[in-house]
């Protein structure tokens, strides 16, 4: 399965860290999963985790903050409430020590949105270990995204692995497939970690077998 996404403007923006905050406390829950969980979609950079990050970072100049809020993982969060509200948090927290954060520059303003995702089938099967292995070199990143990123939300942990582990009989591969950061690498990182620990694994199976 590859998810793509309808990008839809809300009309709100913000200015300044204030703005920002207000607006983070009222948009909708579609638009606060887009801005974070869809982050990782969009061909981020790595120094960053979320859009917000992003846009003090770069917009701002605010990397205290921004380094706060790209440590906010969502997926360590029971759901989007309690996501928002550690969001508020740090925001709240760095408003105590710098009260008078500066604008951004006309243009340069925060523009929220929010996304409508359609899921589809992409027509690929694999029975095994082999055609597995030559399917995640191929799929779209959008497929890897959606296996990998929105299967934590669905139930906490990757599709690939818990297939793998649960279908294959393999939990040293699907353990290896876990261990791999999702904020530490972008989604064509995340495959070629996945195709290592597929080839690691089956090396080692061999050479247990070959006396």
């Amino acid at each position: 399965m590859e998810c793509v996404t309808i990008l839809k403007a809300t009309g709100k923006k913000a200015r300044n860290i204030h703005e920002l905050r207000t607006l983070i406390a009222l948009i909708s829950d579609e638009s606060l999963f887009h801005h974070t969980y869809q982050y990782f979609l969009k061909g981020h950079i790595l120094e960053y985790t979320n859009d917000f990050a992003h846009w003090v970072a770069e917009s701002l100049e605010e990397r205290a903050l921004s380094e706060r809020l790209s440590n906010v993982d969502p997926f360590a969060f029971k759901d989007i409430p309690s996501l928002r509200q550690g969001l508020l948090e740090e925001i709240d927290d760095f408003m105590e020590q710098f009260p008078e954060p500066r604008d951004a520059l006309p243009g340069d303003e925060f523009y929220f949105n929010e996304t409508v995702t359609i899921i589809f089938p992409v027509g690929i099967q694999a029975k095994n270990l082999a055609e597995f292995l030559l399917a995640i070199r191929y799929v779209d990143p959008a497929c890897v995204y959606y296996h990998f990123y929105e299967a934590r939300i669905r139930h906490g942990n990757d599709d690939f692995s818990a297939w793998i582990e649960e279908v294959l009989g393999n939990p040293e591969l699907a353990r290896s497939i876990r261990a791999i950061d999702p904020f530490m690498h972008n989604i064509e990182g995340i495959r070629m970690h996945i195709v290592d620990a597929v080839e690691n694994n089956v090396r080692h199976a061999m050479e247990v077998i070959t006396p």
